[in-house]
């Protein structure tokens, strides 16, 4: 477990994120919020389609969630209440500052949702690309400088061994006081 400056918890698990105990998970998505594969897949599996309707229903009101920003759908039957869907972006195509912005507006809405824990993935670490030590690295910093309101956990949630280890070096170089 790490600590920011303002008492922020940061807790690095490996595991699968929809059998995370958070009020939020967040999903790694695509703009048109199609949850087809990867963790997504396993989230509307096994939180139920009202995940997907709900986000069907976002896409048509509010147009394609740009890169770097979020939307959230309720969580079904998964033990979070939220899936807040991060909208990360391309390695090599779409700059890392939209990483940095997909991790901070996740945070930030959690915030808004007067919520006291949120799951975070490898965002963009899986079919967009990007290796692990660039998003561990984006991710340690945003929560090292993220100053909360109402939250006062994230779990960062690691899917692969290699994943977690990469991650593990980089919080521990960057998070620990």
């Amino acid at each position: 477990m790490y600590k920011n400056q303002y008492g922020l918890e940061i807790h690095l698990i490996k595991g699968d994120i929809t059998e995370v105990e958070a009020d939020a998970i967040v999903n790694a998505a695509n703009s048109y919020l199609q949850h087809g594969g990867g963790v997504a897949y396993t989230i509307v599996k096994k939180g139920g389609y009202v995940i997907q309707k709900e986000s069907d229903e976002y896409v048509e009101k509010h147009g394609p969630v740009p890169v770097g920003e979020v939307a959230v759908t309720s969580a079904g039957k998964l033990k979070a209440k939220y899936v807040i869907h991060a909208v990360g972006p391309r390695y090599g195509i779409e700059s890392e500052d939209k990483l940095e912005s997909a991790i901070s507006k996740s945070l930030l809405k959690a915030d808004e949702l007067s919520l006291t824990s949120i799951a975070l993935p490898a965002i963009s670490t899986g079919i967009y690309g990007y290796p692990y030590e660039i998003c561990a690295r984006i991710m340690a910093s945003v929560l090292r400088n993220y100053k909360p309101v109402t939250l006062r956990k994230v779990i960062v949630c690691l899917y692969s061994q290699d994943a977690y280890d990469v991650f593990k070096e980089v919080f521990d170089s960057i998070l620990k006081s």
